[in-house]
């Protein structure tokens, strides 16, 4: 199992020496510092030392441990086309799919195209099963309006747990990315220098840093008066049905209105290859904790989602098992696009977040990018100039 794996020990920073060869010295490697062991923290340590950097990666508690663990996975294509993302998004899609290519993703970490559909469902006291030509077979619940919204060229799935682990194994074995235990206590920045001290004493030195806390973003005194970073509190359930294999890979994308005239929701389903089905959908804004391990989900959320789950098809009632109820924090800004840059005034110090209930799918391209940003001065799979952290001090 992956979250048994010596690879992420806690270890301790260990400088890079030049070649021994007197006649062909290896130029020294660039020194980075990356906080954050969530997806975008490991694809920016990923590709970051895919491209010579010698690569410290910071976790206070374990890769994927918070939202990159506990997510969707869910991947579009064109979903934020006409936005600011759009072309951070297309990038990022892409590069999943040969991220896919790479690394066996469809064996590894269940990365497979799949179909969309949108369908409405009215709840009521008794629910009238049936099935629907117009669907896949397992939905036999009362749902209407079914509509075909993304197919197999334009989305897409990963789980979301198993892809960031799995890179992180990649950038260890191959790539030499050091893991270390703690909690950032501070950064600070000085001429050609970088240092993160760290909860428990410990001082570690680079080149650049790259602080990708997500929600966490906001209990960092360093940045959180010039970057407002607030958590949304999305939960979800996870069940496994007991015949997995009625389950088609379809991806559902409901307009849910609950009986008793409650207010209308907006769940999503997702099924995955591992067997389980994915339901998420009920988020409110409330205070983040410190420690991503003290996040419990509210009793009355999963209780809608159980709800929710039953009246949709028959296969996630009362027989299906529950393997999760979960509750995560998904890190947003006010102005709703993501942070990705270097920190105005403080050289080296680069910053990556913000990015909502899209930081699954955009996390590769902004890891990729964030990489050139730091080793070659300037990104050229994405052009950052929307996302800089610069558009805060101009206000």
């Amino acid at each position: 199992m992956l979250s048994n794996s010596p690879l992420f020990a806690p270890s301790r920073f260990i400088k890079v020496t030049a070649s021994m060869n007197p006649q062909q010295p290896d130029p020294p490697k660039k020194r980075v510092l990356v906080c954050g062991g969530g997806v975008i923290g490991v694809c920016t340590a990923y590709f970051l030392s895919k491209k010579g950097a010698a690569v410290t990666l910071v976790e206070q508690s374990s890769i994927a441990c918070a939202a990159s663990g506990k997510a969707g996975g869910f991947l579009a294509l064109d979903w934020c086309d006409g936005g600011p993302v759009s072309s951070l998004a297309r990038a990022s899609f892409n590069l999943h799919r040969s991220l896919a290519q790479e690394l066996d993703g469809t064996e590894s970490y269940g990365y497979r195209a799949l179909n969309t559909l949108s369908l409405s469902v009215t709840e009521s006291e008794k629910v009238k099963r049936g099935r629907k030509s117009s669907v896949p077979e397992w939905i036999d619940g009362p749902v209407k309006s079914p509509r075909t919204i993304g197919m197999t060229e334009t989305t897409a799935q990963v789980h979301p747990h198993l892809f960031t682990r799995k890179l992180m194994e990649k950038a260890v074995a191959e790539f030499g990315v050091e893991v270390v235990t703690g909690k950032v206590k501070s950064v600070e920045t000085g001429v050609g220098k970088v240092t993160v001290l760290v909860e428990g004493g410990g001082v570690f030195d680079g080149d650049a840093v790259v602080l990708a806390l997500g929600p966490w973003m906001s209990k960092f005194e360093l940045l959180s008066s010039l970057i407002r970073v607030h958590g949304l509190k999305a939960h979800s359930l996870v069940l496994e049905p007991k015949d997995v294999d009625a389950i088609s890979a379809d991806a559902l994308f409901l307009s849910y209105l609950p009986a008793h005239g409650g207010q209308p929701m907006d769940p999503e389903i997702y099924p995955r290859p591992t067997g389980e089905v994915y339901i998420c959908g009920m988020s409110s804004q409330e205070e983040v904790p410190d420690d991503p391990e003290q996040i419990e989900p509210n009793p009355d959320s999963i209780r809608v989602l159980k709800r929710v789950a039953g009246t949709v098809s028959s296969h996630l009632g009362e027989e299906s098992r529950v393997k999760a109820e979960q509750a995560c924090f998904l890190p947003c800004t006010d102005d709703n696009i993501p942070v990705i840059g270097e920190v105005p005034g403080m050289k080296g110090c680069y910053v990556a977040t913000g990015h909502s209930c899209w930081g699954i799918l955009n996390g590769p391209a902004t890891g990729a990018a964030m990489a050139e940003l730091v080793m070659d001065g300037c990104s050229t799979i994405v052009d950052l100039t929307r996302f800089s952290p610069a558009r805060f001090v101009r206000k």
